[in-house]
Formats: structure tokens, sequence, C-alpha cells
């Protein structure tokens, strides 16, 4: 492993660490005004949600690395506090990427980048037709943490309001995410695209606690056949098979099953059968 302190190396190139090893990250496409009423439209990386009572989203416009100067998006919330969150698609990936150019002060990115803009129903910014999703918040605080280049700026954000795509739900009113096509930033002038093959299903336990990694008998998970992953899915179950289940199996199978056989059961989601072929072995 190679190390880095901050200390060693410049802002830029410890900025350039974070970018590419925290990744991929969502994109907020922020609307905002300032107290002449005047738009700016933008991206940032820096963004998630951290709570549902109230609902509340962050995202960080960060000083300027080079020379610690602000952007018009922190000077618009300081002085309007609201703003709309818009989550960044696949189709309006290349437009978001415009906006994020540094037009002089009083530009209208939703012109420049060719985005539609639509009246709000609760905020004064207005939002992106195009977007979606689209949360209407209001700013509950503002973190600076320093002026120098780099610096965060928490923006905390209350959502008042959202607007999906109807496109985008299923019979129950909730959000499908086999129809979303979400984009997320990873370093440089990398992104990805979370849809398709690209999103996967991992269950996991909310009311019964899994039976853990170190159930499974050392002798199979140090054997190196099953990796973290198999572990993982093995020590996720509920239950092991009992011991009528285990004796029937040996009956059944007297030579029992070889680690790469059980190696295949577990890819193939049989894990029932894959436990009950390794408590087998013992």
């Amino acid at each position: 492993m190679k190390t880095v302190t901050p200390d060693q190396v410049s802002v830029a190139d410890f900025h350039s660490y974070l970018l590419s090893a925290v990744a991929p990250r969502p994109i907020a496409l922020a609307s905002t005004v300032d107290k002449e009423g005047k738009v700016n439209l933008s991206p940032f990386s820096f963004f998630n949600v951290f709570g549902s009572n109230p609902p509340t989203l962050i995202f960080s416009p960060n000083r300027r690395v080079r020379d610690g100067s602000g952007k018009d998006t922190l000077d618009n919330v300081l002085e309007v506090k609201e703003v709309v969150i818009h989550v960044v698609d696949y189709s309006m990936v290349e437009q978001v990427s415009l906006a994020s150019c540094e037009y002089p002060k009083g530009t209208n990115e939703f012109i420049k980048a060719g985005f539609t803009a639509v009246p709000s129903l609760k905020v004064i910014p207005p939002r992106v037709k195009e977007a979606k999703v689209a949360f209407e918040c209001r700013v509950r605080d503002i973190i600076q943490m320093s002026d120098l280049g780099g610096s965060p700026n928490l923006v905390i954000c209350e959502v008042i309001a959202l607007h999906v795509a109807e496109e985008l739900l299923g019979e129950d009113g909730k959000i499908i995410p086999q129809k979303t096509d979400w984009v997320a930033r990873m370093g440089g002038d990398w992104y990805c695209r979370a849809s398709g093959d690209a999103i996967f299903q991992v269950p996991k336990p909310n009311m019964k606690l899994g039976v853990g990694v170190d159930a499974i008998p050392e002798k199979v998970r140090e054997s190196g056949v099953l990796d973290g992953n198999m572990l993982g899915r093995l020590g996720n179950v509920h239950e092991v098979p009992s011991t009528r289940e285990i004796d029937n199996f040996r009956m059944l199978y007297p030579s029992g099953y070889t680690l790469e056989e059980i190696r295949s059961l577990v890819e193939k989601g049989e894990l029932h059968l894959a436990w009950t072929a390794i408590l087998a072995m013992e």
C-alpha cells in the first residue's frame, strides 16, 4: 500500500486522490438565485442524502483549489437560502458538464447549457424541466470550513418538495432502479453510468441477523477458493441447515462436494445447498 499524507503533496494532488478514490459520487445540479433574482445553475459531486426526518441533502461548492475563490452558488445561497437540487441522468450529462464552465457572474447557465427553466412550487430558484428528479429545498445551514483553496462549504438543505418523472415509477409509486439511468463522477474527466448490468442486488438482513462469516468452518473460510463476496453472501443467511438435512445430504452424496462445486452453488445463489455441503464436510 502506498501511504500519502496531506502535508506530503500539494492540495491539488491530494484533491485528485480524493476524487479518484471516493467514487462514484452522485451529482447535484443546483439551481440558485442571488438577491437580484439572477439565476445560476451548476453541478457538484460533493453531494449526498443525509437523513429523512427532516429530509436532508448536503452538497458542497468548494472554494477553488487554485486560488481559494468562492463560487457563485455559494454566494447565492448565502443571499437567498433556497435551492433546487436535480439528480443527473445520462440523457443530460453533456449539458451538465457544460453548465460547470466558469462563466462570468450573472450568466444564466440554463440558457448556456440548453436547459428549460420551469417555475418551482415552493422556492424561488427555477427547476430544470429535463431532469427526472428534482428536490426543492430550503437551506438550513451553511458550514464554511475556511477561506483556503479547496475548502468545503457544506450547504445543508431541507427538502420541501420532490418532483419525479412518472416513467421511473412502478405501480406502488416507488422508483424502480431498472428504470433509472443515473450518472456519477469519478476522478478527472471520468464518469460512470448506473444502469443495465451495472446495477445489482445484495440481499440485506434488516430484521434478522446474518449468521456471519465466522460461522463458516475455518478450512472453507481460509481455503482461498471462496472470495470475500462469496463468504459475505454465505454469512448473510439467517440460519444454517439442520442436522437432519446434513445427514440426508451425506447419504445422498457420500463423497460430498468439492470446494469448487460449492463455489459454483454460491455463484448461482443456491446458498442453502452450499451451506449443507459445507457442513457435511465436517
